[in-house]
């Protein structure tokens, strides 16, 4: 059998964090160790509930959820509720948590999981960052046990939340400094890629024709969001961003990858948690510290995503 990549993922679900863990666990090619929550698309209880729920309509209530960071190393909590919903998963009714989540806070989990794993482990971060640095600042004993850290954040381009900064980036800068100067192996899918990423009539309609609640849930998924991003950015099809990341580790060649220096602006007034890229090498002296999403080959994306999605509903 073909090595399974083992991965934890951070995260605040959120309907494209939602997707990204159903498409981790519908993947013969990672393992998906736990999820840890953490404040942003909504406060973190609610992250950590919606985090169970969609665990239960997988079928897979035995992963643990341990909680983590209700807000930002530095500053108040910014949360993204007018996208994602009062719940921060508003939309379909889901099945109740069937387990509660684990004694262990996110971080007690995370330097236990990786100090156990007899290999490396891959940690996606598909929210704001603060879980991760407050592990690489306080236990520094196990970023050797740290593969690679694949966050979706950040741009080449344009913000989201604000007009330069990226939610992610902008919910906690300090936390993301942390990761970037940690030395580690560091992947960025930004919005510059998961742009990209369009749930399209045709990628929602291939969703609603699986003929099972993984695939109905995630169609209705992708209308509550889509209205969002309509009425806010005036999308005609939402970007489903967080998949991105799982898709990359999955198979890294349906991304196009750019090494470049990237560091976050964290004094700012106006600019807090936007992320500078140098893709030009405009700062010779200072080497490449991150590996850049680029461009998204968009079919293969599509149907990696929708054939998980499918494998996975029809064995729950």
């Amino acid at each position: 059998m073909a090595r399974r990549t083992p991965i934890v993922v951070d995260c605040d679900p959120g309907h494209d964090d939602a997707v990204a863990i159903l498409l981790a666990l519908g993947s013969p090619e990672v393992e998906l160790l736990g999820v840890t929550t953490t404040f942003g698309n909504c406060a973190v209880a609610d992250a950590t509930r919606n985090a169970q729920r969609v665990l239960a309509l997988a079928g897979r209530s035995d992963v643990p959820v341990a909680v983590g960071a209700a807000g930002p190393i530095a500053g108040d909590a910014d949360l993204g509720n007018y996208v994602h919903g009062t719940s921060g998963l508003d939309g379909p009714p889901l099945p109740e948590p069937q387990r509660p989540p684990i004694d262990e806070a996110a971080v007690e989990f995370l330097t236990r999981t990786l100090t156990s794993s007899p290999e490396a482990v891959t940690l996606v971060a598909i929210g704001p960052m603060t879980n991760i640095g407050l592990l690489l600042r306080d236990h520094p004993e196990v970023r050797n046990k740290v593969a690679e850290i694949i966050f979706m954040g950040g741009s080449t381009e344009r913000g989201n939340h604000t007009p330069t900064a990226e939610f992610n980036t902008h919910a906690d800068p300090e936390a993301l400094d942390i990761v970037l100067r940690s030395g580690l192996p560091v992947r960025m899918v930004g919005l510059n890629l998961t742009h990209q990423a369009l749930a399209t009539p045709g990628v929602v309609e291939r969703m609603s024709a699986m003929g099972h609640v993984v695939g109905r849930t995630c169609a209705e998924w992708m209308g509550f969001f889509g209205g969002s991003y309509n009425r806010i950015w005036e999308f005609e099809a939402p970007p489903v961003h967080d998949p991105c990341t799982i898709a990359a580790i999955i198979d890294p060649s349906v991304i196009e990858w750019r090494e470049a220096f990237v560091v976050t602006e964290l004094d700012g007034t106006w600019t807090r948690g936007t992320t500078v890229v140098d893709l030009f090498r405009r700062y010779p002296d200072q080497a490449a510290n991150v590996s850049v999403a680029m461009t998204l080959d968009v079919e293969r994306y599509w149907d990696l995503v929708l054939n998980s999605l499918d494998r996975l509903g029809a064995a729950s």
